[in-house]
């Protein structure tokens, strides 16, 4: 199944056979402190400075999240968009709890964006598909039901099956539709990962869709959080995940590998290309 986004004229396919697709998860201003003083003063040299990074390093699409206390992210959400739209050609990943915030980006975005997300709640499904709908967006299902987060992979798949079938319902075309499974912290739970990688497996096996994840969110508080993300990364990637949304300078080797050893890098051309490319 294939998930096609676009910025002003670019386009980038998100393949259920790959190679994988990395979003860029670094404009947040959750573990930047300097992201969020620049963004309070307008300034988005910063934030233009952190899609240039994550773009040389392998992101083919930029998840954007400006919000932070006290943010009005219904106006800078937008604002951050256009500055993102005018100086780089690639499609945006708009990521904010509000809905508000998400459709006014939406109405200055060019290309076709990725919503982030649409969890199973009765409230987030009635909100969001509709502006997804009204404004050509996919996006990401979030494996949450009413009760919150489920702890066993067939409910997680219930609650994707529950997203897609009231997207599909509603009109949107099925290809439009990423799940994500979600990863958790594996210091906090100790079957936390085994959990994500069976819900992978089975959205990957039963529904055939793209599948997204927050990838380090699995390594929170523990040391040698890139080797475990990267191990833990090349089992998702293998069970199915096909987007993970992470820092591109942390991934991009792992991915590549992954993708040549399951065949999906023709005589190794990404993976060297990769490389030389970093040296």
């Amino acid at each position: 199944m294939k998930t096609i986004l676009r910025g002003r004229t670019t386009e980038v396919v998100i393949d259920t056979g790959g190679p994988v697709v990395i979003i860029g998860e670094s404009i947040n201003p959750t573990r930047r402190k300097k992201l969020v003083s620049t963004l309070q003063e307008k300034n988005f040299d910063y934030l233009l400075e952190l899609a240039d990074i994550q773009i040389k390093a392998g992101a083919e699409v930029l998840d954007v999240n400006v919000g932070f206390p006290g943010v009005d992210d219904e106006k800078l959400l937008p604002e951050a968009v256009s500055v993102l739209q005018d100086n780089f050609d690639i499609p945006l990943c708009l990521d904010s709890p509000n809905p508000s915030a998400i459709e006014a980006a939406l109405k200055v975005s060019a290309g076709k964006c990725l919503i982030n997300s649409v969890n199973g709640r009765e409230k987030s499904l009635k909100t969001l598909i509709p502006i997804a709908m009204e404004y050509n967006a996919a996006i990401i299902g979030l494996c949450m039901g009413e009760t919150g987060i489920l702890d066993d992979p067939e409910k997680r798949l219930a609650v994707a099956e529950k997203i897609i079938e009231r997207a599909v319902g509603s009109g949107m075309a099925r290809e439009d539709i990423v799940v994500d499974p979600l990863a958790m912290a594996v210091s906090a739970e100790p079957q936390a990962c085994v959990v994500t990688l069976g819900t992978i497996s089975l959205i990957s096996k039963t529904l055939g869709c793209n599948i997204t994840m927050g990838a380090s969110n699995i390594s929170f508080g523990l040391p040698g959080r890139e080797s475990l993300n990267s191990a833990f990364l090349s089992m998702a990637i293998a069970a199915g995940l096909t987007c993970p949304i992470a820092n591109p300078e942390k991934i991009a080797p792992a991915v590549r590998a992954s993708d040549l050893i399951m065949g999906r890098d023709d005589y190794a051309i990404r993976f060297v290309g990769y490389f030389q490319g970093t040296q």
